[in-house]
């Protein structure tokens, strides 16, 4: 698991995480999402406190887009 952006060997991102009710940090949330929130099983952001594509750190943008050469076959018929 790779962070994505370190500052005197603690990562940024995973300071700056948040449930998505957006109160609490995440995997601390208290809200009513609690019990989906707090666990990370599977893929994740790369700082591993958020399931992949639910970023809500300052890397969002790009953590939760599709990467170069993805595609995205979700609503495809």
């Amino acid at each position: 698991m790779v962070c994505c952006g370190k500052s005197n060997g603690v990562c940024v991102c995973a300071q700056e995480a948040r449930c998505s009710c957006g109160a609490r940090p995440a995997k601390e949330c208290v809200c009513s999402k609690a019990a989906v929130e707090n666990q990370v099983e599977g893929p994740s952001c790369s700082c591993g406190k958020r399931r992949a594509h639910e970023c809500t750190c300052s890397r969002s943008a790009t953590e939760n887009g599709l990467r170069e050469g993805e595609v995205d076959f979700t609503n495809l018929k």
